[in-house]
């Protein structure tokens, strides 16, 4: 695993009303939503980035308005492979 810094100034902490640590964790959701909106990233690997569940990911995608059918014909295949 590769450890980033990433450095924000305090007053978008005090803007936001968040701790750095609920801060990191927004950051990763969004990157991880953002790819898997850019076709970038599966949903299993943007779950992975995010730190949650595949299906968290796919149920809290909503919240940043983003549909989790942007899957490719590979995937879904592997998906009715998996049921």
């Amino acid at each position: 695993m590769s450890i980033m810094e990433i450095e924000a100034p305090e007053e978008i902490l005090l803007s936001l009303k968040e701790s750095p640590a609920t801060f990191v964790r927004e950051l990763k959701m969004l990157a991880a939503v953002k790819l898997f909106e850019l076709g970038k990233l599966s949903s299993g690997r943007a779950a992975q980035l995010a730190g949650v569940s595949r299906v968290t990911f796919l149920q809290s995608l909503g919240e940043y308005h983003t549909s989790p059918f942007m899957i490719t014909e590979e995937e879904l295949q592997e998906d009715v492979n998996h049921a």
